[in-house]
């Protein structure tokens, strides 16, 4: 608990949840956070049609996620513990990151071999009770994350632990939402890469060409308009033309 507390204090961030005030009794430590009256993701999920959300939609929540991330592993804390349940939304629906009760501080290239975060979420390495650095570990985490959040339920699952920990470690799965983008496969793809040394960073996600579909079609779109300008002027006859005005022959 004493952990968390130092390393809320140390972040400010619009997407991290903002520790107000902490104070401690003989038997207690109390925490006075901001108050996210959205609830958890792992509720707004399950409130959707087959606990799916549209791509655009779970594209502004994942990107909000690598913003806060990029950010903690800017100042070496590695979360360690992402999930549904650990995003909440505010009014808004903008994600708020939450518990950092198994979070670390230590430099980013630095191994550690620490079994612990919640099972479906665990990188191959974690499972496979190998020295793993922290932020990949996080990036493995979002990537379980992403594909809930457009398939309904979790890529890697299993009747048993043991049984669950082959499949991470194998890293195939299964698309069921068919209606998904050739973009959102490769940056699924990329998160879930099972070699932590070729795993991108938060930084190379939020490069990522599915984040900028929103720009390409809003270029396909002028582009479309420009053509279909051209096309009418084409058959109208013009007496006169500025850079600003078109004189049309009546």
């Amino acid at each position: 608990m004493r952990r968390e507390v130092v390393l809320l204090q140390k972040m400010n961030h619009p997407n991290i949840v903002k520790l107000i005030e902490a104070f401690e009794t003989d038997s207690h430590v109390y925490l006075v956070m901001e108050n996210v009256a959205g609830g958890s993701l792992h509720s707004y999920l399950k409130e959707m049609i087959n606990k799916q959300l549209d791509e655009e939609e779970a594209r502004r929540i994942f990107y909000q996620i690598l913003i806060a991330l990029k950010y903690c592993h800017s100042k070496c804390i590695a979360h360690r513990d992402i999930k549904l349940e650990n995003i909440l939304l505010d009014e808004h629906k903008n994600v708020k990151l939450i518990d950092f009760g198994f979070s670390t501080c230590i430099p980013n290239h630095k191994k550690i071999r620490m079994f612990c975060g919640t099972p479906s979420y665990m990188a191959p390495q974690i499972v496979s009770k190998v020295e793993y650095a922290g932020p990949p570990a996080d990036i493995w985490a979002t990537g379980v994350l992403l594909y809930a959040l457009l398939n309904g339920c979790f890529p890697f699952r299993g009747q048993t632990d043991d049984d669950l920990y082959r499949r991470i470690k194998r890293g195939t799965y299964h698309i069921y939402n068919q209606k998904v983008t050739r973009e959102y496969l490769d940056i699924l793809q990329r998160c879930l890469d099972v070699n932590d040394d070729t795993r991108p960073t938060a930084q190379d996600l939020l490069d990522d060409q599915w984040f900028k579909i929103e720009d390409i079609k809003a270029r396909a779109y002028d582009e479309e308009k420009r053509q279909f300008k051209a096309r009418i002027l084409a058959k109208v006859p013009i007496i006169k033309k500025t850079n600003h005005t078109i004189c049309i022959l009546a």
